[in-house]
């Protein structure tokens, strides 16, 4: 089958979708026959032919098709779904859906896609691969399963919260599936209708106000799914919901206070008028829980950027009040959440929020300059945003803050400059003959930055630098990828690169000790097989570094090379790393 089966295909895909309403009836069943023959081929381009056909032709000649002959599709469909090829599996489940909302099919087409796909479906629902189109038609799926009226709701809703617990078989269940779960029950419960809708959510916040202390696993895709709901729809009829999902803010576990977070701020999105201003004021009077509440900010933020819908003005002034209230916070992770808001609202406002970011690049207080910096790196992503040209001619005066007089507001200003680089390379071009020389200083060893900390019975050296040099090489790496015509590599290989090259020999001594380690005479497997793992990352690590430099390096890591080359056992695994 070549390239001219291929267009026999595409030519019935177009028959299918003219105008002319051709008459098929003499060879429509044994083309679906071949068709669905030719499902079962290894070709994949075939098969991605044949499902568009395929589609094409049952919406256009549903009525003629056989029950046998849609059972046989069926049939051949749940073969296809599965996450080791995902567009494939967006494909057989958007012609699932057809299949169950062509009216003129018969009944029983719901329940044989129910009982032959609906497994398979569930167990493509846990898998944390999923996302994108095909997560979009897994649920599209569900919803088509409602809407053939063959299946319960009630029952299509305990399969898949069942599916978000863990067996001896199949192991946890991935954080990712957890929110592939919580999305398709969103979108069963509004196929299903408001009353299905409001005796879910209720059925949900009823397991919230159950005993916090276990079965997190339970609590925790209840948030989710209250999330996912509350995005789509206004809960604001389930009175102080709002309040029972914070409460969930006191458990003892990060993933559930994280997905309380999560649901407040998507609960937010269904109805801004009654839910913002109550995140806005819990953020102010609930000082340990600022974290969790900024979360639930960003969630509306990032959603409404998304969507690329616009706050009322009065939202926006109370919004950017507060967040530049708590740029000098103490904590690291509140500023890091208030610069990430701050750069999803300047997607939606730039003309607003450039000018009042620049206005604080020369703020007296270090951490605001931090804040504001990192606020440009979330608001640089990769595709084009009305932001860009307003950026443009002023994004120097964030950059520059690469030549600061304090450490983290530097740090900011590179990995700041690395975004721009990878995602927007033409915003920073004209700047790189001022920037680079900053950024090569950054690589630099600074005596002045490590310090010895007394632990008592020894001392222990810290390189407060040692962050903002990563930053640094990573960044120039970035440059060397998106902006080589701007970039003189050789400038940087003497003396800035050799410098920081000069570091790794300090590793030779623990990867040596590391490969030359001999577990006791009388050590149980689990120490016998942990140091094994030890010596081939340790030997993973050396051909990595022995790939940087091309075999010319040091005299100590070419002594360390010698003595992997001397020993068989050593030199058989460091070259099956190598190769792998």
């Amino acid at each position: 089958m070549g390239n001219q089966g291929l267009r026999s295909i595409l030519a019935f895909a177009t028959i299918a979708a003219s105008p002319l309403h051709i008459d098929l009836s003499c060879v429509l069943g044994n083309v679906i026959a071949e068709l669905t023959a030719f499902l079962r081929k290894a070709n994949r381009a075939l098969r991605q032919a044949t499902l568009g056909t395929l589609n094409s032709i049952i919406v256009a000649y549903g009525d003629k098709i056989t029950p046998t002959a849609y059972e046989v599709i069926i049939v051949e469909l749940s073969t296809l779904i599965s996450d080791s090829d995902l567009y494939m599996t967006a494909l057989a489940l958007e012609l699932c859906c057809t299949l169950m909302a062509d009216r003129s099919s018969t009944p029983n087409i719901g329940v044989t896609v129910r009982d032959k796909v609906l497994p398979q479906g569930l167990t493509l629902v846990r898998s944390s691969l999923l996302q994108g189109q095909a997560l979009m038609a897994l649920q599209k799926f569900f919803a088509g399963l409602i809407y053939s009226a063959n299946t319960s709701f009630e029952s299509l809703l305990e399969s898949l919260l069942s599916s978000a617990k863990s067996s001896p078989q199949s192991g946890g269940v991935a954080k990712q599936a957890m929110f592939s779960i919580a999305q398709c029950v969103a979108v069963l419960c509004l196929a299903a209708g408001d009353e299905k809708c409001s005796s879910t959510v209720n059925m949900l916040t009823d397991i919230l106000k159950g005993d916090s202390t276990n079965n997190s696993a339970k609590q925790h895709l209840a948030l989710l799914c209250l999330g996912e709901i509350g995005r789509r729809k206004d809960l604001s009829s389930h009175t102080h919901i709002e309040n029972i999902v914070i409460e969930s803010f006191q458990s003892p576990f990060e993933e559930i206070k994280s997905a309380a977070s999560y649901a407040l701020g998507n609960i937010a999105v269904g109805n801004l008028s009654k839910y913002l201003p109550f995140i806005l004021d819990q953020i102010d009077h609930q000082q340990k829980k600022q974290y969790l509440l900024l979360h639930s900010l960003k969630e509306v933020i990032v959603r409404q950027s998304v969507d690329k819908a616009e706050f009322q003005e009065s939202s926006v002034d109370k919004i950017l009040n507060l967040l530049f209230n708590h740029c000098e916070s103490e904590e690291e992770g509140v500023r890091n959440v208030v610069a990430e808001c701050l750069g999803k609202i300047a997607l939606i406002e730039p003309i607003k929020l450039v000018p009042a970011l620049k206005m604080r690049t020369t703020s007296a207080a270090a951490f605001t300059r931090v804040t504001v910096v990192t606020a440009i790196k979330y608001a640089v992503v990769e595709r084009p945003e009305k932001i860009d040209e307003i950026l443009y001619p002023e994004i120097s005066s964030f950059l520059m803050l690469i030549k600061d007089d304090d450490r983290h507001v530097r740090r900011a200003a590179v990995l700041a400059l690395s975004t721009a680089a990878h995602n927007k390379p033409n915003l920073i071009k004209g700047l790189l003959p001022e920037l680079l020389p900053l950024l090569y200083d950054q690589t630099v060893v600074k005596k002045e930055l490590i310090r010895t900390v007394d632990l008592g019975p020894f001392k222990h050296v810290v390189d407060d630098g040692l962050e903002l040099r990563k930053a640094a090489f990573e960044c120039v790496d970035t440059l060397l990828d998106n902006c080589l015509d701007q970039v003189n590599p050789s400038a940087f290989i003497v003396p800035y690169l050799k410098s920081g090259l000069d570091v790794l020999d300090s590793l030779v001594d623990p990867l040596q000790k590391t490969i030359n380690f001999k577990p006791k005479q009388d050590a149980v497997k689990q120490e016998v097989d942990r140091n094994e793992d030890m010596i081939r990352s340790a030997l993973r690590a050396i051909a990595s570094l022995n790939r940087i430099s091309g075999g010319d390096y040091s005299i100590k890591f070419k002594n360390l090379m010698n003595e992997i080359a001397k020993s068989p056992t050593l030199w058989d695994k460091y070259h099956s790393i190598r190769n792998e």
